[in-house]
């Protein structure tokens, strides 16, 4: 008995931070009114319906249904991230993603070279002999040789 009662207890401390969150945010209370007023809806529009084939054609024909069903569905996983507190990473996936292309790019063997010397030509530019001017730093081996 104690057993269960624990199991009770620790369930309901992990689940008191989403509870409360989901009644004191405003956001998350009309997601979830929106998705069952959407829901009612689909309900509704099919329970008119007596047969089950009849209620399932129609949810796979009526566009207006489905575009309803996927309404409720984006508001209750809208409300669900909102509770359990995920954020978009949007922009990092973003990022990561320019800069894998970028280095996939730069270190490529087929075309790596050619696009490292681009990007330094780009960066640093070329100085009036058509050397970059990575070439011309302090390195007379990498400007080439001299007569």
């Amino acid at each position: 008995m104690a057993k269960t009662r624990d199991r009770i207890t620790d369930t309901a401390e992990n689940v008191r931070p989403y509870v409360e969150r989901a009644v004191k945010d405003e956001e998350v209370r009309e997601n979830v009114k929106s998705a069952l007023a959407a829901a009612r809806n689909i309900y509704d529009e099919l329970i008119g319906a007596r047969g089950v084939t009849y209620a399932a054609t129609r949810m796979a024909t009526d566009k207006d249904l489905q575009d309803s069903l996927r309404s409720a569905i984006d508001d209750l996983r809208r409300a669900a991230d909102r509770v359990q507190g995920k954020d978009t990473h949007t922009g990092r996936n973003a990022t990561l993603l320019v800069t894998g292309i970028a280095l996939g790019l730069l270190f490529n063997p087929v075309t790596g070279p050619s696009t490292r010397r681009w990007v330094s030509d780009l960066v640093l530019g070329k100085d009036e002999f058509g050397d970059t001017a990575a070439n011309t730093n302090n390195n007379p081996t990498a400007a080439g040789p001299t007569t």
